[in-house]
This record gives structure tokens, sequence and C-alpha cells, in this order.
């Protein structure tokens, strides 16, 4: 028996995770990300899939992350009826990312003239197909394919998936792995019982700095763009990155580090997903952090902490004097109220600009944190005066070494579990792929393959091979 893996997305780019598994009689696909950034093709998000999506028979998502189920409604709009399978929260965080996808991809259309990628009708029947399935339980999903989730500490109900055929080959994606320890969610549980592996490297050739710095550089920063008197700018993930901040900011602001100035989430998403956290947290955060909500109630709202929902409320901002904090959505600038604060504050030299995560090529966050001069934000050139802080850790990846350790204990598997034979580095810049397959290779002795976009490869007990 053996199992075959195609890299239908996530091969040498980090955005649009889409890999099919399929078996003797099963196909299985996990995950259907869009692309973001520069390096997407227009082919790659409005053309085909490259596989008959009416003969898939479930689809398994790690995370609620848009490069990760991006084109989801786009699968069930083309003919998929299959089950989509995926853990509780991610199930309520994919509908609110999915449903703010629609608008936004309508009003792309309707500017470039094309047909929308997808509608709210597709985004209903996705919803129509959904089954949640919880950590540490097997499940046949497919005919002779089982699907089995474990925590792996990314964002809110993230989890890696390990596909196994009746004669016990697996292979094991891990989605997109945590930057562990987290000051919310449990460490990535590791991936002991699995042939083949196929793990993301967003920072396969970078360090993060230690929490304890990370925190340190934040609230120094801060400290000193309060001075300052101005805006400061935060552009954040709605998803994951934006709690981590209002959680920092909240810790920061009931130690008397930061003088109590207006702190704005202005994101009607972030808003919408914040209340998701709140509802999950008591089950899916780390013990500490869970009991930690027992006793405060939120960990992410503070008095002083304004959420803008309306348009009226967000234009109202501007009325404020500073110093106040604006954190807005899109991460990467590329999209979301972000844009509009910075075009009015990045030419005031009194601004500071906070870049806490990844910015993926082409995006306009990318160039502000590369050092232009200026950048085209809604079809203007904005000059940049404002002082830009590029500050590391923040992401909600695990860095080179962390990778690492994590490769090192899907090798450590029991007696009956599987025998790894070799690890895919996908879901990263080239780069990056090449440099944590060399570590792997280097390190673990273990075979490190970088794959291509299109290849397939077979798996079964005794090799691993490109078909």
């Amino acid at each position: 028996m053996s199992l075959r893996v195609s890299f239908y997305g996530g091969a040498g780019k980090v955005t649009g995770s889409n890999f099919l598994i399929e078996g003797k009689q099963g196909r299985v696909l996990v995950d259907c990300g869009i692309e973001q950034g520069r390096d997407f093709c227009e082919e790659c998000i409005y053309g085909p899939f490259p596989y008959d999506v009416k003969t898939v028979d479930a689809l398994v998502l790690t995370h609620a992350h848009l490069d990760h189920v991006g084109r989801i409604p786009k699968l069930v709009k083309d003919g998929f009826r299959g089950k989509i399978y995926m853990t509780p929260p991610t199930k309520d965080l994919a509908e609110l990312i999915l449903r703010d996808s629609a608008g936004i991809l309508a009003e792309e259309a309707k500017r470039h003239g094309k047909e929308p990628l997808y509608g709210e009708q597709d985004v209903d029947t996705t919803f129509s197909l959904i089954e949640t399935l919880d950590y540490h339980t097997e499940k046949e999903i497919a005919p002779g394919l089982s699907a089995y989730l474990r925590n792996v500490g990314h964002i809110l109900g993230s989890a890696s998936v390990r596909i196994k055929d009746e004669e016990g080959v697996a292979v094991a994606l891990t989605g997109d792995i945590g930057n562990s320890p987290s000051p919310l969610l449990p460490d990535w549980e590791p991936v002991p019982d699995a042939d083949a592996l196929v793990m993301e490297s967003v920072y396969g050739d970078r360090l993060h700095p230690q929490r304890a710095t990370r925190d340190m550089l934040l609230k120094g920063k801060l400290q000193l763009a309060i001075k300052r008197g101005g805006t400061i700018l935060i552009p954040a993930f709605s998803l994951e990155r934006t709690q981590l901040m209002l959680y920092e900011l909240s810790n920061f602001f009931d130690a008397g580090d930061l003088p109590r100035i207006p702190v704005f989430l202005d994101s009607p998403l972030a808003i919408k997903v914040t209340a998701v956290y709140e509802k999950w947290g008591l089950t899916y955060f780390k013990p500490e952090t869970e009991d930690e909500m027992k006793r405060e109630g939120s960990i992410f709202e503070f008095p002083f902490l304004k959420q803008t929902p309306s348009r009226a409320e967000s234009l109202a901002i501007e009325k404020v004097p500073g110093p106040k904090i604006i954190i807005a959505g899109a991460g990467m600038s590329h999209g979301g109220r972000i844009g509009g604060w910075e075009k009015r504050y990045l030419p005031d030299p009194t601004t500071t600009l906070f870049i806490v995560g990844y910015q993926a090529p082409g995006t306009p966050g990318r160039r502000i944190v590369e050092g232009a001069a200026s950048v085209r934000l809604g079809g203007d050139e904005i000059k940049i005066k404002a002082k830009i802080e590029k500050l590391e850790g923040w992401s909600a990846h695990a860095d080179r070494d962390e990778l690492l350790k994590f490769a090192e204990a899907a090798l450590s598997g029991p007696p009956d579990g599987g025998c790894l034979k070799a690890i895919f580095t996908a879901i990263g810049e080239p780069s990056a792929e090449r440099f944590l397959a060399q570590r792997i290779h280097d390190y673990l002795g273990v075979r490190a393959v970088v794959p291509e976009l299109g290849q397939t490869w077979e798996i079964t007990k005794k090799s691993v091979k490109k078909i």
C-alpha cells in the first residue's frame, strides 16, 4: 500500500497551501488557501484546480488563515461536495475570514471587471459541508483513509494533520507551526507516527529573539513613541496577532509601564475574531492563561480600549489628539482600514509605525520594512516620514531552531509508530525551504526534500520517491 502526496500549493511559496493525498481508494485535500503577495499568479487564484474536485472525498483544514482556507468556496462552487473537517474554533474563525473575504473579492472583481472568485452563497454551501473534529481523535474521512489532528500551537484551533491508510502508511502535514512558547496557546505537539512529514518553513532561515527580549523591546519602543506625541500605528493581522497585541498592551498598562493613552481596535473583523478567542479560551488556551481568564474575565480588554466597528466610529478616531494607538488590519498593509491611516499619518514625522509580523514579497508592508521612501496605497504614492519600528519575534511561526526541534521530535516515534523516511520543507520562500532542508539533513541525518509545485511523491513503508 502507498500514499501519494501532490504539492498543488505551498511549494516554493509561503501562501496558497494546497496538498492532495491519494490512497488506494480515497482522495483527501489538506488546506485550500489563496495566494497572497507578489509571488501569486492570477491563474493560481482564478483558474481551475489542477485536479477533479468532484472526485475528492474530503478536505481537512490545518487552521483558519486565508492562505490556508481562502479558495474553499471556489472548490465548492466548482463541484466539491465532500465533508470538510476542522477543529471547532477553526470553524468559527474560518466563517468570519471567508465571509470577510467574499466581500473583499467582490469589490476587487468589480474594480477589475471580473467575475468574483465566489460569493456569499458559495460560503453558505461551504459551511453546510463542515464537520468538526477534535484533537486526538482518529476518524475515517475517506474510503481507506483516516485523519488525526494534533495541536500545533500556531493560532487558536490550529492543527497538524496526519493521514493514514488501512495498512498504516502515514503522511503528516503541519500547516503552520507555532512560535512556542506562546502567551496564549499550548506548545506544539510532536508528530511521531508518520512515514513522511510535510512541514512549513516560513522562518526556516531566521531566528526570533527570546520572548523576554521581545517584550522589553516592544515596551521600550512604545514608551519612546508615546513621548514623541504622535500616532502609533500597528498593522496587525486580525487573527492571532491582534489578540496577542491586546494581551501584551493590557499587561503593560496594568503594570504601569505605559501611560494610559487611548487605544483603538479599528477592525470589524479583528473585533469579531477577538470574541471567538474569548469564547474558546477556557478550552483551548494554555492552562495558566485559562486560569488568568477565570480570574479576570477578559484578558484582551482594558478601560481605555475602544472598539470601532462602524465607519463613523472609525473616522472619529482622527479627532482624538495624540498620543494614541491604532491597531487595524491588514497586517501587511495590503487592505483594510490600516491603509487609510497610513495614508493619513505616514507623512507625519511624529508618527511611529510598528511592523510586528511577516511581510510577504510585493506587499506594501514589505516595501515599508525594506526602507522605501514612499509606498503606493489606494492608488496614491505616499511619502514615508514616520519612524518605522520593525519588531522581530511577534510572528506566530516557529523560527529555524524551533522548526529543527519539531523535525527532531518527529524522528523519536514509538516502536509501533511510523518510521520517518523523509521531511518535505514547504510553505516558505525558496531560500528558507532550502536552508531548513539542509539543516535537517546535516543535523538529523534524515532525508530532506524541497518539493516543486505540481510534483507528486509516493510514500510507502519502505521508500519515498517522486513519480
